[in-house]
């Protein structure tokens, strides 16, 4: 049985769409596990405690050293005996500790076509800003491996979305959501959880 820990930082509409996938069956051999998230009022633990799915808090605020939160983190995912880590909005960055010992173990969902638009502070609405005022006319949705640099893994899945000329960040956020995220997300943990990528 392969163990998923999905790490949140906010609402958690990535953790419901794999939470929808995982009661539809599109997870061969996998428990959703574990949700841990670096905001203690994050939406995302109720959608969790709704499936009665394990939870634990871990904010990254207390902490004023990295390493520290690193450490910390990375028991917690060992305790559990995680086999595969899946960022969701999650909006810290990784320590070399977690990186380590989950190894090609970690993968995430960025709402860009990885090389635009992607690396340090690129998260949330900015994503979607930055893409209108660069006047680009088509975006997306990627899912990638995490390694040490930031948005800087190995492509496992992306999907083009093309940007309205009515768009605000709010509305292609959405569309990106709907269209890109909460599709290729759910696929590549299905795909992970069936051997087809490592």
């Amino acid at each position: 049985m392969i163990k998923i820990a999905v790490l949140v930082s906010g609402g958690g509409t990535n953790l419901q769409a794999l939470i929808d996938a995982w009661k539809d069956g599109q997870f061969e051999n996998a428990q959703l596990s574990l949700v841990i998230s670096s905001v203690k009022d994050a939406y995302a633990l109720t959608r969790a405690h709704n499936e009665n799915i394990k939870t634990i808090t871990i904010e990254r605020k207390k902490y004023t050293d990295i390493s520290d939160f690193d450490t910390v983190l990375s028991a917690a995912l060992s305790e559990e005996k995680i086999d595969l880590v899946v960022l969701a909005g999650f909006l810290s960055v990784l320590g070399p500790k977690v990186l380590k010992s989950f190894e090609n173990k970690i993968i995430n969902v960025h709402p860009a076509l990885i090389p635009s638009f992607c690396g340090k502070g690129f998260y949330g609405l900015r994503v979607h800003k930055a893409v209108l005022e660069k006047g680009v006319k088509v975006t997306g949705a990627t899912v990638h491996f995490v390694n040490e640099e930031v948005d800087g893994g190995k492509i496992i899945l992306q999907k083009a979305i093309d940007v309205l000329p009515d768009d605000t960040p709010k509305t292609l956020q959405l569309r990106v959501m709907q269209e890109g995220e909460w599709i290729l997300l759910p696929k590549a943990v299905s795909m992970f959880c069936k051997g087809e990528i490592n």
